[in-house]
């Protein structure tokens, strides 16, 4: 891989963001919106239930680390998006650019967009509702990096599928996560879940990351065993996208639809 052509890669990307105000502010608004919204269902919540003794401590913490996953996989479609939308798809792939180095360009640059949303929406919820994600210390830093990877693994699948399917895949990229939300286990405990169902769901990072973030905030301990659990299935998830990548993009090759994708 050559690092100069990823960082050109990155830099359009860049570039584009950093010249359109409304990119930026869809970046902000929507994580901060999900801030309100949660923290006032949060407090209804904390009227009627005794299973949180911090209700939207919990509920918040988990409403933003949702949307950083949330963000890092969209993020990811996105800036493939805007190359099918640009017409600029055929010439990404005549150019001498490396499939390895479309992935890293794409993968490091979604972080920048995804933070760009994280940020203002975490530092909202301090001063405004006394919640902070910083408070899950050194293990919100292993926590973010195991969404971040399954999030750009979920933007490579369905990257694959744009590339297999073209542009009538579009509408998978917003969904995606939706199918997964109910397996998560995000808001609640696996516990609620019938027992088959949990069998499924564990074989997803986000049930791990998800029941960790309540472990930490409400029993006020780590298990640091369950977050290297979460990031190697994460890993092992991220592998299997970039294989599903690969396959994808040298089989419209053979069958010469790259060419009619975004025309």
């Amino acid at each position: 891989m050559r690092w100069h052509k990823i960082y050109g890669l990155s830099l359009r990307h860049l570039y584009l963001i950093k010249s359109s105000f409304p990119r930026i502010l869809d970046l902000i608004y929507w994580p901060s919106i999900q801030v309100f919204l949660w923290v006032f269902i949060s407090k209804f919540f904390t009227m009627d239930s005794t299973y949180y003794s911090n209700t939207v401590g919990v509920i918040l913490t988990a409403a933003i680390l949702y949307d950083f996953l949330f963000r890092s996989s969209i993020s990811y479609n996105m800036m493939f998006l805007e190359e099918i939308w640009s017409r600029n798809f055929t010439n990404l792939f005549i150019a001498p650019i490396k499939i390895s180095e479309i992935i890293t360009a794409l993968t490091l640059t979604a972080i920048i967009r995804t933070s760009i949303g994280l940020i203002p929406a975490a530092l909202i919820a301090i001063p405004l509702f006394g919640v902070s994600i910083f408070s899950l210390g050194l293990p919100l830093l292993l926590l973010l990096l195991s969404l971040y990877i399954f999030g750009v693994t979920l933007g490579l699948l369905v990257t694959s599928g744009l590339i297999r399917f073209g542009p009538s895949f579009e509408n998978i990229a917003w969904a995606s996560l939706f199918f997964l939300a109910p397996l998560g286990c995000i808001y609640y405990p696996i516990e609620i879940m019938p027992e088959w169902l949990q069998t499924t769901a564990k074989l997803l990072p986000l049930v791990h990351i998800f029941e960790e973030i309540r472990n930490i905030m409400i029993n006020n301990s780590v298990n640091y065993f369950q977050i290297w659990k979460s990031i190697s299935i994460s890993s092992l998830y991220f592998v299997l996208g970039v294989i599903v990548f690969y396959l994808s993009y040298y089989g419209a090759r053979v069958r010469g639809t790259l060419i009619n994708i975004g025309e």
